[in-house]
């Protein structure tokens, strides 16, 4: 059977329209962006450990470069579970505030205590590090803050709580949902 040229055009224009369709379709799905939740909006959140000061952070990515954390004598940094960046309903910013006298950093969710609160405990320069999901969901881990003497500490519910209270870490608190880690990761590092 014999088709026309205008017949052989229209259809090498439409295998053309479908390989470039499909071309720019795996691009997006690769990529992660534009058809779902962008990893834009995701920030990993990790602690790290100060042997001088005995003393844990949490810090989000970006918020320090990794250079000046072990500068200032940081180490065994650990990803404890990811947030995200903007607000949105059904989350909590959480900010960071530090303590000159005792050197101590905690994150604190905005209801967990009022700023004059915090001003009171002897902490400062309060700055925006994440936001956190305030309901349970799929693929969601609450998040514990521990305390000691000078020290808080950030620990998932998965995480090697056994260790801590060897380490004298006590009055576990409730402050927010995170995401989990990957599933790939097996072993949690926690000291």
């Amino acid at each position: 059977m014999y088709f026309g040229s205008d017949f052989r055009k229209s259809v090498l224009i439409m295998k053309k329209t479908f390989f470039l369709l499909t071309t720019v379709l795996a691009t997006a799905l690769y990529t992660n962006k534009g058809f779902s939740q962008g990893s834009d909006e995701l920030v990993s959140v990790y602690r790290w450990y100060n042997a001088a000061d005995k003393n844990f952070v949490t810090v989000a990515d970006g918020e320090y470069q990794e250079g000046q954390m072990l500068n200032w004598g940081w180490k065994n940094k650990t990803q404890i579970f990811t947030a995200y960046r903007n607000p949105a309903p059904d989350r909590v910013a959480v900010n960071s505030w530090f303590n000159p006298v005792t050197k101590d950093q905690a994150s604190i969710a905005e209801d967990e205590y009022t700023d004059d609160q915090m001003l009171k405990m002897g902490y400062t320069g309060k700055k925006l590090q994440f936001y956190a999901l305030t309901r349970r969901g799929p693929n969601t881990i609450a998040v514990y803050r521990w305390h000691k003497g000078d020290d808080w500490v950030t620990i998932p519910e998965e995480g090697d709580t056994d260790a801590y209270i060897k380490k004298g870490y006590r009055h576990k608190t409730y402050q927010y949902y995170g995401i989990p880690r990957a599933t790939d990761v097996v072993v949690y590092n926690q000291l």
